[in-house]
């Protein structure tokens, strides 16, 4: 009660009485009304306590936000109407995929729901790739429980899954020579009070020697080499498919739109597609997470979208360094972010962002200039050399955290047959192995108590990706093409892609038959002239091979038309 007390003396004095907290059902309800966004945010922030479990629930009226409703797909018909799955889990993203591909080790029928047209197509798509070592995470979040038990299973996950996966390390630079021993004591702390083994101080000199196109100015810098990079979407696709390939399915441009709960327990799930009736939910719902908790009657939590900018710099950059690294700026402000890095990716390229704001606008993914300028504007301090002109695209993305900015990993509290993944923000990328262990234990044991739950004989961790001609010797390439004529015809020559690969990608056991889909499997189009090129032919590819005019195929989703008809 005193902690409640001293809150709303807290937002009194900043707000002027606008806004007050009460504590209720365990959770923290912050209630009034208030200008702006950045208002709420910060009166949420004044209730939350870090990495707590008494979640802080929003519900202050914010005269600045403008309602608005989900997108949802256009398709309606009724698949899955009267579809009775052991586990529904919804969200596509890394979260739900390896949740749903863990469920498969058992005799469960999993049906993954997701309401785009295809998977990773919002944070797990949108985000740097970075397998995190934790080194700015201390004991006693749900962060730092499952950062190095997933930091040391991604060598083992990604070559089941047939996914490329880099340790290029991390450094964290410093030009500062008098905070050494300061930031001496800190990555001691870290190493051995916090179990980031791998942390170890070295000299500007060394990392010089290492990376020489970093600045003259970093007097030492904080080193992590189990830090790593990956493809986020195509770690995201590959689980889904071993899923698929384990007897889950998939059914996208699938929102779920309402719940029916009775006496405690989710009934029925209302989608566009059907009414569902799962024995247990799984809620990996990204930033539509406390809207999922909400229809399930089960909402003790607040998401507050943070957007985050990238960009992807031409590959001939890619060779100005080989890690991830950014300057660490000291400042007096509060912020949820490193302010963003440069990483050298899986694919050779450089990424430099991610910046950190806050937005009411859960779907709103436009870039903005000054989210790049002020990325680059910082990041030039780690290496000078870097310059806007190398930039390729860019994308935005909207994490999910909550108040407390720690994951909720737990069943419901009021509604007995849901499972919680959410406040799922970085690293959930790197997180995600160890996460859906833990989530598909708490799954099984909830199931065995209505019916028998035995192990599935037949389960393969194992998925066989998709041959990559640009990366074999001549001969592998010779011999492929010997098999399947189809790989000597060279569709994008930024990324050297031929068709065989497309048509691979189209026959895949997750089959997305749009540009953007083909595209974020076997990357057409994602070099320098990002798809001028070979987007006309990728989509004649696709008219071909499924018999359909090239009018009727789409870029991403059944709104994004590419060509109307024949003039």
């Amino acid at each position: 009660m005193k902690r409640i007390e001293h809150i709303n003396r807290n937002l009194q004095k900043r707000f002027g009485g606008a806004v007050r907290c009460e504590e209720r059902d365990g959770c923290r309800i912050v209630s009034g009304t208030l200008d702006t966004w950045q208002q709420v945010v910060a009166a949420c922030d004044l209730a939350a306590d870090k990495y707590s479990k008494t979640h802080v629930v929003n519900d202050i009226v914010c005269r600045e936000v403008k309602p608005a409703s989900p997108r949802l797909p256009s398709l309606r018909d009724t698949a899955l109407e009267g579809d009775a799955p052991d586990v529904l889990v919804i969200g596509g993203g890394i979260s739900g995929v390896s949740i749903a591909r863990e469920l498969t080790k058992w005799k469960l029928d999993v049906l993954l729901v997701d309401k785009e047209a295809d998977l990773a197509l919002q944070a797990s798509g949108r985000n740097d790739g970075e397998v995190h070592p934790g080194i700015d995470l201390g004991k006693g979040s749900l962060k730092h429980y499952y950062i190095r038990r997933a930091n040391a299973m991604y060598g083992r996950i990604c070559e089941e899954l047939d996914v490329p996966f880099k340790r290029v390390g991390q450094y964290v630079c410093f030009d500062k020579g008098y905070l050494k021993p300061l930031v001496g004591l800190y990555c001691l702390w870290r190493k051995y009070h916090d179990g980031i083994e791998d942390t170890k101080l070295i000299s500007g000199e060394e990392l010089k020697m290492r990376e020489p196109n970093f600045s003259e100015r970093f007097r030492f810098a904080i080193s992590n080499p189990s830090s790593g990079c990956v493809c986020p979407y195509g770690l995201t696709i590959a689980y889904a498919e071993n899923a698929v390939q384990n007897g889950a399915r998939v059914s996208l441009n699938t929102a779920v739109t309402a719940m029916q709960v009775e006496n405690g327990k989710i009934v029925s799930v209302s989608t566009n597609r059907g009414t569902i009736y799962p024995k247990l939910v799984i809620n990996a719902a990204g930033v539509f997470a406390d809207d999922v908790a909400a229809m399930a009657d089960d909402r003790f939590f607040s998401i507050h979208p943070r957007r985050g900018t990238n960009s992807i710099l031409d590959t001939k950059a890619g060779v100005l360094m080989h890690s991830i690294a950014s300057i660490k700026e000291l400042s007096a402000s509060k912020t949820h972010s490193k302010g963003g890095g440069i990483l050298h990716t899986v694919h050779d390229n450089l990424l430099v962002g991610p910046d950190a704001v806050e937005t009411w606008e859960k779907e709103n993914t436009a870039t903005r200039k000054e989210s790049i300028e002020t990325v680059f504007d910082k990041q030039t301090k780690t290496m000078p050399k870097l310059t806007q002109r190398d930039i390729i695209t860019y994308f935005t993305g909207v994490r999910a955290p909550t108040f407390e900015e720690d994951f909720i990993i737990e069943p419901g509290r009021r509604t007995e047959n849901i499972i919680h993944c959410a406040g799922i923000q970085s690293p959930g990328l790197t997180t995600a192995p160890a996460v859906a262990l833990d989530i598909e234990q708490m799954a099984v044991a909830f199931l065995r108590k209505q019916m028998p739950v035995e192990k599935n004989e037949k389960y393969d961790p194992h998925r066989k990706g998709i041959p990559v001609l640009r990366d074999m010797s001549d001969e592998e390439r010779a011999e492929l093409i010997r098999q399947n004529p189809d790989y000597g015809v060279i569709v994008c020559r930024c990324e050297e892609i031929s068709k065989g690969e497309i048509l691979d990608a189209l026959r895949s056991p997750i089959c997305v038959p749009t540009v953007d889909g083909v595209k974020k499997r076997v990357r057409p189009g994602m070099g320098r002239c990002q798809g001028g090129f070979c987007s006309p032919l990728v989509t004649k590819i696709i008219a071909d091979e499924f018999g359909i005019p090239i009018s009727e195929v789409r870029k991403s989703s059944a709104e994004s038309v590419i060509t109307y008809g024949k003039i």
